[in-house]
């Protein structure tokens, strides 16, 4: 199937720039067989956040941003034109997010554009609602260390997610998983005590998503400060 290729974020994107071009360029791709909607905080100015499946969008990041980007999955408006998602809704009852907080689980990408520097990672300290991969096009570490290293979380933690810790929709369907943190409130799971170790659920999801960081102290592999890349390709969903 042919992609969609859509610029329709890079217009207000200038415009909320006052005519200042950045040069940090994302580019979303859906790759998942149903519509997602992005949400970020605080806001990227994302006036269009719906991604429909096939789709491949260019978007132009601000020169200094630092913040959290998700998608919201499971969403329709109801007979009142109320906006809402099974995973990731922002509360408001529409589509744009508006620098909201979502509601849990969700599958954090955090970013600290400072350009020509982006520092970045996957996160999964809020659970998890979604496969993802952000991939930097050329580019070198700031340490000097070698290329910028594709970051990712490409399975789903189903099977190793606590029975009470499972996130359904209405009709009981597996939607996403919740972080022990966010669902239990304990110090134990949320490093509120003296140090802060991975502990033996953590652990389960490290061994699916090596490359994500899976509890609040996580620090391994560390958030990689990128200089230089052409772009930041972020794909959901994305092919083994």
């Amino acid at each position: 199937m042919a992609k969609n290729v859509s610029l329709n974020l890079f217009l207000p994107m200038l415009l909320l720039c006052a005519g200042v071009q950045s040069d940090v360029t994302f580019t979303f791709e859906n790759l998942c067989s149903d519509t997602l909607w992005r949400a970020s905080n605080p806001s990227i100015g994302d006036l269009e956040p719906d991604l429909p499946r096939d789709t491949y969008e260019i978007f132009n990041m601000d020169d200094h941003y630092s913040g959290s980007i998700w998608v919201r999955t499971g969403c329709s408006t109801n007979a009142s034109n109320y906006f809402s998602c099974e995973t990731g809704d922002c509360g408001n009852g529409i589509m744009e997010c508006a620098g909201l907080n979502p509601s849990f689980p969700i599958t954090q990408l955090n970013f600290v554009v400072n350009n020509p520097i982006v520092s970045y990672e996957v996160s999964l300290k809020h659970g998890q609602n979604m496969l993802v991969r952000i991939k930097p096009n050329g580019g070198t570490l700031v340490d000097g260390s070698g290329p910028c290293p594709m970051v990712d979380c490409n399975k789903e933690l189903s099977s190793v997610c606590p029975l009470d810790l499972i996130a359904g929709n209405k009709n009981d369907q597996y939607v996403g998983c919740n972080s022990p943190c966010d669902g239990y409130k304990d110090p134990k799971y949320c490093c509120n005590g003296n140090g802060c170790q991975p502990d033996e659920i953590s652990v389960k999801y490290k061994g699916l998503c090596p490359f994500a960081h899976t509890y609040p102290g996580d620090n391994q592999p560390p958030i990689y400060q990128c200089k230089g890349a052409d772009s930041y390709d972020i794909t959901f969903c994305p092919a083994l």
